[in-house]
């Protein structure tokens, strides 16, 4: 019998907050590989809310049980670069990529070719937003909760405490 292949994906993202629609295409992911990482963009130019640190440790306390529970392992990464080579980094044989609409698709397309160019072993899967999550995205969270909005149905509890603390320490400085 031969040995059984490792599957390792990779979840690229800003997770600036991490979204329960995040949460959402973790969890199915986690279904579908033995190993994934979540890797978060870090962009020079963007100053995110939360650091990296915050971030990571956000995206391993709420999906940490769940990947146990699966039987499978997560892991969250920085990458700077091109998401394939970030891949390769990780010895990722698969992007995770979310879609939440029509819109997300033509972009992704366009991704998929242009990163199956560049890395032929790697492919990309596509996981459909679940209903009740499509409309959710981090800067409509950002932007309503320093509008002083409710961001509880869009985000984990601890996601939510984490950002009315940064912007209640905001407002302080």
């Amino acid at each position: 019998m031969a040995p059984k292949v490792k599957r390792i994906g990779i979840y690229p993202g800003t997770f600036d907050p991490m979204t329960n629609g995040h949460l959402d295409i973790i969890r199915r992911a986690l279904s579908l590989v033995d190993h994934l990482v979540v890797a978060m963009g870090i962009n020079a130019t963007k100053a995110p809310m939360l650091s990296f640190d915050e971030r990571a440790a956000l995206i391993e306390a709420e999906a940490g049980p769940v990947a146990k529970k699966l039987g499978a392992k997560i892991t969250t990464a920085a990458f700077s670069g091109l998401v394939v080579d970030a891949a390769d980094a990780h010895g990722a044989n698969v992007i995770i990529r979310g879609l939440r609409s029509g819109i997300d698709y033509e972009y992704e397309v366009q991704m998929v070719g242009m990163n199956r160019t560049m890395n032929p072993g790697v492919e990309t899967v596509f996981l459909a937003a679940s209903p009740e999550t499509q409309f959710i995205s981090s800067t409509l969270v950002r932007q309503i909760a320093s509008m002083g909005g409710d961001i509880s149905p869009f985000v984990p509890k601890r996601v939510e405490k984490k950002i009315l603390a940064t912007i209640a320490k905001q407002r302080k400085n």
